[in-house]
């Protein structure tokens, strides 16, 4: 199970395009509410209805843990003590964690990137405490994938498709997608 936290002033399409994408790839997703509530309010005034409750997280299932960016939507996952307990087990026990915009700032603050490639929001660098940041549209090293910023949103659900499934379903996708054809004219 991949599941994707929502908390108040998440970026709309950071969250959206990813799962939308996910989810073709046939990939299990769940978003999660971390605000106790089911509907959460995006960075741009949109409500959405979550499909579960941090509470009902079954963190032993999880395959990956996702975080979209956004103001505040960022630094309200970095409150979430809960969240960020349950971040850090995950990924001691070797899981895959996945996050863009400013959201990569939480794992900075976890001492996750020490020694790993990451990327973020420009402005947000000095928060990926001991990363080497490389500016680049989307960053994989081993199990950790980070994204720029909303117009990385697509090739970040397309590489969290490319961990799990493989080059050629995330192709297949990209192409299906027109993505390809709008990336290359």
């Amino acid at each position: 199970m991949i599941y994707v936290f929502l908390a108040t002033g998440f970026e709309d399409i950071e969250a959206l395009a990813p799962v939308d994408i996910m989810r073709r790839a046939g990939l299990e997703v769940q978003t999660v509410s971390i605000t106790g509530e089911q509907i959460v309010t995006s960075a741009h005034g949109v409500g959405i209805v979550a499909d579960m409750l941090l509470s009902d997280v079954d963190f032993p299932k999880a395959e990956m843990l996702v975080l979209p960016g956004g103001l505040p939507g960022s630094t309200n996952l970095d409150a979430c003590k809960p969240l960020t307990q349950a971040i850090v087990r995950h990924f001691e026990a070797g899981g895959a964690i996945a996050a863009i915009c400013a959201a990569p700032l939480v794992f900075g603050h976890l001492g996750l990137l020490q020694g790993r490639r990451a990327t973020c929001y420009p402005g947000v660098e000095s928060e990926l405490k001991g990363a080497t940041y490389t500016s680049a549209i989307v960053e994989q090293d081993g199990n950790i994938i980070t994204g720029k910023g909303p117009g990385a949103a697509f090739e970040f659900g397309y590489t969290i498709v490319e961990y799990f499934r493989g080059q050629s379903v995330s192709q297949i996708l990209r192409e299906g997608m027109i993505y390809e054809e709008l990336i290359n004219g």
